[in-house]
């Protein structure tokens, strides 16, 4: 199917502000971003923060698809946005036109339903300093780092992606990374952060779980 026709079809356009979808709704669609841009946010501790930011290629609302459950997020158009919009019965459609196509957006999904809990597993931490801890060790594991190492591991990350991945504030963020720098546990540069000893981060992690769930 022609592109232009695809969008003829399962087309939708969003000015900037507009709202796909919110946090708790049902979810019966998922979507393509063609043009423009969206951002993921989710309600934290009654403070509104944003998870993602998606570019044209990228799909997200992938989990109506594959779980009968409520959206864990919302989204809203940064920019004027275009999509395509896929519900259940017309996903087999497509797929069954477009292996190669699904075969990249399956793939996709596997990639994206870890990404998602990683993230929010990391919103669930009670304080920005566990938080940040938990980013680095959420980044050692995209690139098969054992968070057990006591070596130096430099991650290519710099202070405002990893305000983006804690839903925190850039300043905020900063203030902290300082103190990890000013101990000697981490070394940050411009375009990159070096963390000496991702075990300790590690061990900071697990207690404040281990605490969260003993209040439970």
């Amino acid at each position: 199917m022609a592109k232009d026709d695809m969008f003829s079809k399962f087309g939708e356009t969003y000015e900037p502000d507009d709202i796909l979808f919110c946090e708790y709704e049902p979810g019966k669609d998922f979507y393509i971003l063609q043009e423009g841009r969206v951002k993921v946010t989710k309600i934290v501790s009654d403070m509104e923060k944003t998870l993602d930011i998606f570019h044209p290629g990228d799909i997200f609302g992938e989990m109506a698809i594959l779980e009968d459950q409520p959206r864990s997020a919302s989204v809203i158009a940064i920019d004027k946005v275009k999509i395509l919009k896929f519900n259940k019965e017309n996903f087999d459609l497509l797929l069954q036109g477009n292996p190669q196509l699904a075969f990249n957006i399956l793939k996709i999904f596997s990639n994206r339903i870890y990404d998602a809990k990683r993230r929010l597993l990391i919103l669930t931490l009670p304080d920005i300093e566990s938080k940040i801890c938990d980013v680095f060790l959420m980044l050692a594991e995209n690139q098969n780092i054992s968070p057990k190492t006591t070596n130096p591991v430099t991650f290519n990350s710099k202070v405002d992606e990893i305000a983006h991945w804690c839903g925190e504030k850039v300043n905020k963020v900063k203030e902290i990374l300082q103190n990890f720098a000013d101990t000697g546990k981490i070394q940050i540069y411009e375009d990159r952060i070096v963390v000496k000893n991702l075990y300790e981060m590690f061990r900071i992690v697990k207690n404040k779980r281990k605490a969260q769930n003993k209040e439970e």
